[in-house]
C-alpha cells in the first residue's frame, strides 16, 4: 500500500472519529454524563432522558433509548433496545432488540437476546442469559441461569444455575410460570411445561411435567451412602 492510500485512510478514520465525538458532545451538552467521550462509540441513534450516565467502552448500535436516570456500566453493548427509567445495566452486558422496564438491573455479564421484554423492578443477576422471553414485574433471576422462550408472571423467583431446556432436537418449546412461583437453585425445566401459581420446586430438580400450584415438587434421586467404600483412594507406599 502506497503512502497516498494510507493518507486517504487516515483522513477517513479521523473524519469518522470526529463525527462520533460530535454526537457524544451533543449528548453531554444535553446533560448526559459520559465518563470518557473518546470511549463511547455511537454507531447508530442514541436518545437519552435526563440524568443518564454512561461509563467507558460502551457501544451503541441501531436505535437505543435510555430513559431518565438510566445508568450504563463499563464495556456494555446496546443494540436496538429501550431501557426504562432508573434501570441499571451493569458492566459487560449485551442487550439486543429488547425492552427493559423501569427500576430494574441486569448483570454484570448479563445477556438479553432478541425479542425479550423485561418488566419493572426485575433483577437479572451475574451471567444470566435471557432469550425470547416475557418477564413480568418484580421477578428475580439469579446468577448463572438461562431462560429461553418463556413467559413469567409477576413475583417469580428463579434460583441460581437454573436452566430452561426448550429445544427437543426438532423444535423450540415454551415454558410458562405463573405468579408467585419459586424455582430453587440448580433446576432443569424441560419444555413444554407449565408451573402453576405459587408452586415451589426444590433445588436440584429436573422437571418434565406440569407443576401443580401451591405445592412443593421434588424431582431428584435420594442421597445414598455406601459404607466402607474402597475405590478412588490414593494409597501411600
Amino acid at each position: 500500500m502506497n503512502k497516498k492510500s494510507i493518507s486517504k485512510i487516515k483522513i477517513l478514520v479521523n473524519k469518522e472519529r470526529e463525527e462520533r465525538l460530535e454526537k457524544v458532545f451533543e449528548l453531554m451538552a444535553d446533560g448526559v454524563s459520559v465518563s470518557d467521550p473518546n470511549r463511547l462509540d455511537i454507531r447508530g441513534e442514541l436518545y437519552c432522558g435526563s440524568k443518564v450516565s454512561i461509563d467507558i467502552n460502551v457501544v451503541i448500535e441501531g436505535r437505543v433509548v435510555l430513559e431518565d436516570g438510566v445508568k450504563i456500566g463499563a464495556n456494555c453493548i446496546l443494540r436496538d433496545c429501550k431501557i426504562g427509567r432508573k434501570t441499571e445495566i451493569n458492566p459487560f452486558t449485551l442487550i439486543e432488540n429488547s425492552v427493559i422496564g423501569e427500576e430494574a438491573f441486569v448483570g454484570p455479564f448479563g445477556r438479553v437476546r432478541p425479542n425479550s421484554k423485561i418488566g419493572n423492578r426485575v433483577q437479572i443477576g451475574n451471567f444470566v442469559e435471557v432469550k425470547n422471553a416475557n418477564i413480568s414485574s418484580n421477578c428475580r433471576i439469579n446468577h448463572l441461569s438461562f431462560l429461553g422462550d418463556a413467559d413469567l408472571a409477576k413475583d417469580v423467583t428463579i434460583g441460581a444455575g437454573t436452566i430452561f431446556c426448550n429445544h427437543d432436537g426438532v423444535k423450540i418449546n415454551r415454558i410458562s410460570i405463573e405468579e408467585g412461583a419459586y424455582i430453587g437453585s440448580g433446576c432443569e425445566l424441560v419444555a413444554p411445561l407449565k408451573v402453576n401459581q405459587n408452586a415451589t420446586i426444590a433445588s436440584g430438580s429436573t422437571i418434565t411435567d406440569d407443576v401443580v400450584g401451591g405445592t412443593l415438587t421434588i424431582a431428584r434421586a435420594r442421597q445414598t451412602v455406601v459404607m466402607d467404600w474402597k475405590g478412588n483412594r490414593v494409597h501411600k507406599e
